[in-house]
């Protein structure tokens, strides 16, 4: 069964979350503060399809069909690993990081460069 399921989440590239840990250690704003480290809400067909664009021919094999909830729900009943995502089907997680961006002047990258970079890396380590 190829394709994604409707399941999204909130991508922050590694990169940037080291970048907020500098900051917060070393603002004085940030004294005694917690921070959100999250970035921008993408569906996981939504990810595929700008693989595919960002990578062309090297992400020839990545589905950009979406699963319709029900089948996922279906399968879930013979293959137990799709049980832990049937809760956030079709979820969307809305988190912001406002106070990161207000008080230590944090912008994470776009979700799209972040899956792009990501994709690259893993195909020059012979991950895919």
């Amino acid at each position: 069964m190829r394709g994604a399921p409707k399941i999204g989440l909130e991508v922050v590239d590694v990169r940037d979350l080291v970048d907020l840990h500098i900051r917060a250690m070393t603002s004085p704003a940030a004294a005694g503060q917690r921070f959100l480290g999250t970035g921008t809400f993408i569906w996981m067909a939504d990810i595929a399809r700008v693989l595919r664009i960002g990578l062309g021919d090297r992400a020839a094999k990545v589905s950009t069909r979406e699963l319709p909830n029900v089948v996922v729900r279906i399968a879930s009943w013979f293959d137990p690993s799709l049980r832990a995502i049937t809760i956030s089907l079709g979820r969307r997680n809305r988190h912001t990081t406002q106070k990161a961006e207000r008080l230590l002047g944090w912008t994470p990258r776009p979700a799209e460069q972040t899956a792009v970079e990501c994709g690259e890396s893993l195909i020059e380590h012979g991950v895919a």
